[in-house]
């Protein structure tokens, strides 16, 4: 019997593909939409204080081997997403996203989340974002120091179990990825999008995206997200997701043995359509069988020789 449930934070998953923040969680009907067709828990597009327009168009650009995104953090702001997420039912849990430019911001935001008493299993903290300035990376919030800052003031405001989600892009990784530990996350999502990177219109001569860079994920991001998830697993005990160019079941597995506990999914439901969750799932479910594999955990740090 081949079990690919898991868990993480005490969140309990009926298989290991969590939806990327980003990728169809503008509303609570997408997500739900998503479970059906198979994910084993989902996220919300990252929300801050205040709506923002976002970056002007276009803000993906297909390259060869992914995307450049420079989306711009759009979104309706925090309290019309607890209205939209409000009633969540579904078995798989909901990790509701938020961005925000200091830790006061992220407080106040997770506040406004525990007393609205909208259903939220997990709350993950976007502190990678390489695209908007005045968040993430931009900011300065992949630092040890304001990672362990922003994680302890969120920890104090909201009792949900939290997920720290860091950059591909910065040095001292696994250093970040103790602070986040050592402040109350709960589980580390390695990561967010590669870069920054741009494409040339070289008829027009112009910067794509629009806002002239952007991160990179897709099938070019899975080796760097890999080692990445390899280094922070070396560091820290907490559970890790690990998101970056999985598409096919065996990019799932080759995380698992990195020492992930789940996968984030996003830009392969563009490559493979809207059930590519099952599609993974099916896809482990067969390569473990045909390895004698009987559950992720036997899986998870495989790769390091424990």
């Amino acid at each position: 019997m081949i079990d690919i449930s898991t868990e993480l934070a005490g969140l309990k998953l009926g298989n290991p593909t969590i939806l990327a923040s980003g990728i169809l969680g503008v509303t609570k009907k997408e997500l739900e939409q998503c479970v059906k067709n198979g994910v084993g828990a989902a996220t919300t597009k990252s929300v801050t204080i205040e709506p923002r327009k976002g970056h002007e168009t276009p803000v993906i650009v297909e390259t060869p081997s992914g995307f450049l995104n420079a989306v711009g953090i759009s979104n309706a702001g925090i309290d019309e997403a607890i209205k939209e997420f409000s009633g969540w039912k579904s078995k798989s849990p909901l990790i509701f996203n938020i961005a925000g430019k200091n830790a006061d911001e992220l407080s106040s935001m997770a506040k406004k989340i525990s007393s609205s008493g909208i259903r939220v299993d997990a709350l993950e903290i976007a502190l990678s974002c390489p695209h908007t300035p005045g968040f993430g990376t931009l900011a300065g919030q992949s630092s040890p120091e304001a990672t362990k800052e922003i994680i302890r003031a969120v920890k104090q405001s909201i009792s949900v179990p939290i997920i720290a989600k860091l950059s591909p892009s910065v040095s001292a990784l696994g250093e970040v990825a103790k602070a986040a530990e050592s402040a109350g996350a709960s589980a580390i999502n390695m990561g967010n999008t590669a870069g920054p990177g741009m494409v040339i219109d070289i008829e027009r001569k112009a910067k794509l995206p629009s806002f002239g860079f952007g991160g990179l994920s897709g099938p070019a991001m899975k080796p760097i997200a890999v080692r990445c998830v390899y280094d922070v697993y070396e560091a820290v005990k907490i559970p890790i997701i690990g998101t970056g160019g999985v598409t096919y079941g065996k990019d799932a597995i080759e995380m698992f043995m990195a020492g992930a506990s789940a996968v984030g999914v996003g830009s392969a439901v563009y490559y493979r359509g809207p059930k590519v969750f099952s599609k993974i799932s099916n896809e482990i479910s067969e390569w473990m069988e045909s390895h004698d594999y009987s559950s992720i955990k036997e899986l998870v740090g495989a790769a390091h020789g424990r």
